[in-house]
């Protein structure tokens, strides 16, 4: 186990994604266990991030399932492909034939979604079933039903049986409380946003050929912007992008370019009134203070 635990994380990390032990140890168990794994955290550390790079690291596909308020099951698990149907029969009275049902409910015209797509891969994917906390109850029961045995019903050609066992990844931001009965089935990971070590880590594996001075000041500000009394807290995805936009800028350190970092901002604050806070005044105390 600890060996499969430490390729994994290389696996990982060869993927550009950096993970710790507890996250892969997690990962793991999932794979073993053949469990779904439920991710919570905050928007914007990660958490639909570590399905792409497990995806990469397993070499294998990546189906993502984006969940939203009044999700059914024409967009989750499939649906039928009724122009084509249409056009069969079109063509069946043509030739003066009597079409039966099977004819027309065929799967030829099954047009699969991600629940049914990812049961029917000759290689378990990775299946991400993104932002579940926005799907009602209701969704969320059926969801339940799917992932417990792995097999999905179409009235029209009966009960398909899973060909592989897909490694299922649901996220959550807390939108609303999941229920008792999915958290049971699932394996539980909380993503934190990282501290001072890893978020720098993160940046110098997407930022290799970066001065690894101006990347410690960039963690420093991004930390510090967090603790602050503001509406969205820059997640990770944000500081990658300010540190692209500072080294696109040529930028060597903070302090020598205050315009600059007051002009590029808007990689980080996304609501008018976390940017209006960021004054002058304000940028300059935070690289004076932190960078």
């Amino acid at each position: 186990m600890q060996e499969k635990i430490s390729r994994l994380i290389a696996s990982l990390k060869d993927c550009n994604y950096v993970t710790d032990y507890e996250l892969a140890t997690t990962l793991v168990l999932m794979e073993n266990l053949s469990r779904p794994l439920l991710i919570e955290g905050e928007a914007g550390v990660g958490k639909t991030a570590i399905a792409a790079a497990l995806a990469c690291a397993r070499g294998t596909e990546l189906i993502r399932l984006q969940c939203f308020e009044g999700i059914d099951v024409s967009s989750a698990v499939y649906e039928w492909n009724y122009a084509q149907q249409l056009l069969w029969i079109k063509l069946g009275e043509k030739r003066a034939g009597s079409l039966s049902e099977s004819d027309i409910y065929h799967e030829r015209f099954l047009l699969e979604r991600p629940l049914l797509k990812s049961i029917r891969q000759d290689k378990p994917p990775v299946l991400l079933i993104d932002e579940v906390d926005r799907a009602d109850e209701a969704f969320e029961a059926f969801l339940l039903e799917v992932l417990s045995e792995f097999t999905i019903t179409v009235p029209e050609l009966g009960t398909l049986q899973a060909r592989s066992i897909p490694y299922v990844i649901l996220t959550s931001n807390g939108a609303r409380e999941l229920s008792d009965a999915l958290r049971r089935r699932c394996l539980f990971h909380y993503v934190p946003y990282p501290d001072f070590e890893k978020e720098l880590t993160i940046l110098a594996a997407h930022l290799p050929d970066a001065n690894l001075q101006l990347l410690q000041q960039i963690t420093r500000f991004v930390q510090a912007a967090r603790a602050l009394d503001i509406r969205k807290r820059p997640g990770v995805a944000e500081t990658i992008d300010w540190a692209r936009a500072l080294c696109g800028f040529n930028v060597a350190r903070l302090g020598d370019s205050t315009e600059i970092v007051g002009s590029t901002l808007s990689c980080l604050f996304k609501t008018t009134e976390d940017r209006q806070a960021m004054g002058e005044q304000e940028i300059e105390s935070l690289i004076a203070t932190h960078a």
